[in-house]
């Protein structure tokens, strides 16, 4: 009696282990793995873009962000850009005041983690994609001109490229249209727009 008990209770305390260890792998997978995939960096001071390009001060993208004459995007602002509007505090915050005293007075850059920085084998024209095919920044970047503070900079411990190139969701499936930088998504906005380029247009 005892071994035809046993015989029926086996299977499902297999089920019940089975189904254990699939929901523990999830969650390493899901949760634990990208705590030690990336490793968190803050920037070196706080930004508010919103303040920024809100009602305030009114300004667009490429008031700081400059493409220039020859085409050439000039990507973050140099210090000295900066100081045009703040070479002394205009507010009270913290930040500025670190971004007066640490940075514009001994006219030193501000060491910014870039998000969005591309491998080296990878090349990509801002002034192709903004000029001439008219996209708009938030295509690609997101709603981060509404932004108030900066997110926290993770970086892929393997790679050493930020976690916005993989995208945030570790299965690499974007939650947001403008989420991830892999060269999937280029190829399938250049093949939604008509366009058919070879691998040296991108890889020089």
């Amino acid at each position: 009696m005892l071994k035809r008990k046993l015989k029926i209770a086996l299977p499902s305390t297999g089920k019940f282990l089975f189904g254990s260890g699939f929901a523990g792998m999830l969650v390493i997978g899901w949760f634990i793995f990208p705590m030690v995939l990336y490793k968190s960096e803050p920037q070196p001071i706080q930004f508010s873009h919103k303040v920024h390009t809100g009602e305030q001060a009114g300004m667009a993208c490429e008031d700081c962000h400059v493409i220039s004459d020859d085409g050439r995007f000039l990507g973050i602002p140099a210090v000295a850009k900066c100081a045009e509007c703040h070479s002394s505090p205009i507010g009270e915050s913290a930040n500025e005041k670190s971004l007066v005293e640490n940075y514009i007075i001994p006219n030193k850059e501000i060491p910014w983690h870039i998000y969005s920085r591309q491998p080296d084998n990878a090349y990509f024209s801002h002034a192709s994609h903004v000029r001439l095919a008219h996209l708009k920044c938030e295509e690609c970047h997101g709603p981060i001109g509404e932004s108030a503070r900066l997110k926290v900079y993770q970086v892929n411990r393997i790679s050493g490229y930020s976690r916005d190139i993989w995208g945030e969701n570790i299965s690499g499936i974007p939650s947001h249209p403008w989420e991830g930088m892999k060269m999937d998504r280029c190829v399938h906005c250049h093949e939604k727009n008509g366009r058919r380029d070879g691998c040296i247009e991108c890889h020089k």
